[in-house]
């Protein structure tokens, strides 16, 4: 009998050139250490910003499924990155639930209304994910066809995702980005009914959402909690969590007879790896403030490890990018279960040419330590 935490090889393999993204989220042993960049496709690759111009707007990129194909492939033609990752915004939830989003040069996403008091909260509903979203799901089907070549091979995994509830909490209480979260984090401490109510509405619509885009073709899915780490201790598992939980506990695990593998990231979340590694993900992403030998012996073999670079190494010289990049592998160690990335998004300011360095160091370094060579 197969287990289906752990396929048997033609499991995994049987479609994809390069599956060794999906056997290190399984824990299984790889050849070496799979690597893929949060935020891949973006403004530090002038071809995207080409293609975001012949778009008009960042909405007109994301909501167009030829254009998202076209980003989403842009990192792959330029680098050997052993998956692809949906080209979609976190925010698309709350804007199919009618909240207007829009990004403002300079100033990032906003929206046009927010939800503050007991009447905005009664208004709020689970929105129709094939009516409202179907650009998504049309542009996971699309990128899953570019991938695959005529003999129906797929070159890399492809992931899909979606913004914790919690995180798309922060937006639509706020109504945009904000350095405090004072308004979100005041409803939570005086009004936990109603912070709750809008949490279980985010819960349910990224369930649906992420299974939609699983249905679609996803191999893959992360939710991504980038404001989790904001709450104070207690806070923190009650208002976000909790609901991680939840949409993992309503995700499809398994598509078409393989295993469908699950990636949380709470940003600041290192103070909470051990609770986060209990909720049933396959994969726990860290930041960069945590170490990550560390992190392997606190959860040992519960779940894969992804990360944890600090984003701006990718500055500094070829010498130091990949004298970094050693050090964190060598810090997790020759053992099956961990996906290289970086601690948070690319900077769009990232030369591309040093993730050409990182890639390749990535690579070569984990290959030398499969092989027991020393190679700093």
């Amino acid at each position: 009998m197969k287990d289906s935490l752990h396929p048997a090889s033609s499991d995994v393999a049987h479609t994809l050139q390069n599956d060794t993204f999906i056997r290190a989220l399984l824990r299984q042993p790889t050849d070496y250490t799979p690597i893929w960049l949060m935020r891949q496709a973006g403004r530090y690759l002038p071809e995207y910003n080409a293609t975001r111009a012949r778009a008009g707007s960042f909405l007109g990129l994301a909501k167009n499924p030829d254009f998202a194909t076209e980003v989403t492939l842009q990192p792959l033609e330029r680098y050997p990155l052993d998956a692809a990752i949906l080209f979609s915004d976190i925010l698309t939830v709350p804007d199919a639930m009618g909240f207007g989003l829009n990004f403002v040069q300079g100033e990032g996403p906003r929206f046009e209304r927010t939800v503050r008091t007991e009447d905005d909260v009664k208004r709020l509903f689970v929105p129709d994910i094939g009516a409202t979203l179907s650009y998504v799901t049309d542009a996971v089907s699309q990128i899953r066809r570019a991938l695959t070549d005529a003999q129906g091979r797929q070159r890399v995994p492809l992931i899909g995702f979606s913004g914790s509830p919690w995180t798309l909490a922060c937006y639509m209480v706020e109504g945009g980005g904000s350095d405090d979260h004072r308004t979100v984090k005041s409803m939570a401490y005086s009004r936990p009914d109603l912070m709750h109510r809008i949490l279980d509405i985010n819960a349910q619509a990224v369930t649906a959402y992420l299974n939609a885009q699983i249905e679609a073709g996803a191999q893959a899915v992360m939710i991504f909690d980038t404001w989790g780490g904001a709450l104070a201790d207690g806070a923190y598992q009650r208002f976000s969590l909790d609901y991680i939980a939840k949409v993992v506990a309503g995700l499809k695990r398994e598509h078409g007879g393989v295993r469908v593998p699950v990636i949380t990231f709470t940003k600041g979340g290192g103070l909470w790896l051990e609770e986060i590694a209990t909720i049933g993900v396959d994969a726990v992403g860290l930041d960069w403030t945590m170490n990550l030998g560390r992190a392997r012996e606190m959860v040992g073999s519960r779940v894969a490890l992804q990360g944890n670079i600090d984003p701006c190494v990718l500055f500094a010289s070829p010498a130091v990018i990949r004298t970094e990049a050693c050090g964190v592998l060598e810090s997790f160690g020759n053992h099956p279960g961990h996906v290289f990335n970086l601690g948070h998004g690319i900077s769009q300011f990232t030369p591309p040419e040093n993730v050409a360095e990182l890639v390749d160091e990535v690579h070569r370094h984990s290959r030398a330590m499969r092989a027991g060579q020393s190679s700093r």
